[in-house]
C-alpha cells in the first residue's frame, strides 16, 4: 500500500490554512504532518518551519509574500519538500525569488485553485481571442472581506492575463488599475480592474466584455444568406 502523503499547512491560523488543514485531514490518502505561522503566533498545533519541512512532502501555503519567498528559498536549499503557494500580491522580484527555488524543488504557484475559476480563465482567454479590442472592451470587476491586504486580487490578475494572452499582449501593457477625477477616454484594448473591499466577502469575480453590435454588423457584412446568431459572430460555431 502506498504511504499518505504528510502534508504540512503554512498560514496555518489564517482562513485558507485552516480550510486546507481540515480538507487535509479527511482525506484517506494525505496526512496532517504538521502546520505553521508567524513566529510569534501562539498555538499549541504550530511548529516551527524548520521542523515542518523536514516533516512534511508537501507544503501548502497561503501565508504572505515575503514568508512564501522566504519559506521557498529554505525548502530550496534543503532540495525539499515540494510546495503549493497560494499566497497573491507578489512583487515581480518575488516572482524572480520564487522561480530561482522552482530550479531545485517543485512549486506549483496559483492565485486560485478552484477548478471552476480555471475553467473560466480559459474561457476568458477564447473569448478575448474571438472579440477584437475595436469592439469590445474588457473590465474585471472583483470584491473581497475587508482584511484582504492585496488589490486586485491574484484571482482577477489571472483572469486579467487570460485575457491579455488571448489578445496576443501582456497584462502589464494593458492594465487600469485605477481611476479618479479626469481620467480620459478609455484606452483601446485595456483590461480595466476595479475592486471592492468589505465586510465578509470570501471573494467574487466577474469578466465583462462590453460592445456586441458593431462586431456583429463587421461580421455578417461578408456572410451569405443565412439565420445566425452571436455564437456565429463570436466564432463559437464551426
Amino acid at each position: 500500500m502506498t504511504p499518505p502523503i504528510r502534508i504540512a499547512v503554512a498560514g496555518a491560523l489564517g482562513r485558507m490554512g485552516l480550510a486546507v488543514a481540515e480538507a487535509v485531514e479527511a482525506a484517506p490518502d494525505l496526512v496532517l504532518a504538521s502546520r505553521f505561522d508567524r513566529p510569534d503566533a501562539v498555538d499549541p498545533r504550530l511548529a516551527d518551519r524548520a521542523s515542518v519541512l523536514q516533516a512534511a512532502d508537501v507544503v501548502v501555503d497561503f501565508s504572505t509574500p515575503a514568508a512564501s519567498v522566504a519559506l521557498a528559498a529554505e525548502a530550496a536549499a534543503r532540495g525539499g519538500p515540494a510546495l503549493v503557494i497560494g499566497s497573491t500580491g507578489f512583487s515581480a522580484g518575488e516572482i524572480d525569488a520564487l522561480a530561482e527555488a522552482a530550479l531545485r524543488v517543485p512549486i506549483v504557484r496559483a492565485g486560485n485553485f478552484s477548478l471552476g475559476v480555471n475553467m473560466l480563465m480559459g474561457l476568458v482567454e477564447r473569448a478575448a481571442a474571438s472579440l477584437s479590442p475595436g469592439d469590445f472592451d474588457i473590465e474585471i470587476l472583483e470584491a473581497h472581506h475587508r482584511r484582504k491586504i492585496d488589490a486586485p486580487s491574484g484571482t482577477a490578475l489571472m483572469l486579467g492575463a487570460a485575457a491579455a494572452r488571448g489578445r496576443g499582449v501582456e497584462l502589464e501593457a494593458v492594465s487600469v488599475r485605477a481611476r479618479d477625477g479626469i481620467s480620459g477616454v478609455r484606452p483601446e484594448g485595456a483590461v480595466g480592474f476595479a475592486v471592492v473591499r468589505g465586510g465578509g466577502v470570501i471573494g467574487e469575480h466577474s469578466v465583462i466584455f462590453a460592445g456586441g453590435a458593431l462586431a456583429a454588423a463587421r461580421w455578417v457584412v461578408a456572410r451569405d444568406p443565412g439565420a445566425y446568431e452571436m455564437q456565429d459572430v463570436l466564432g463559437f460555431r464551426g
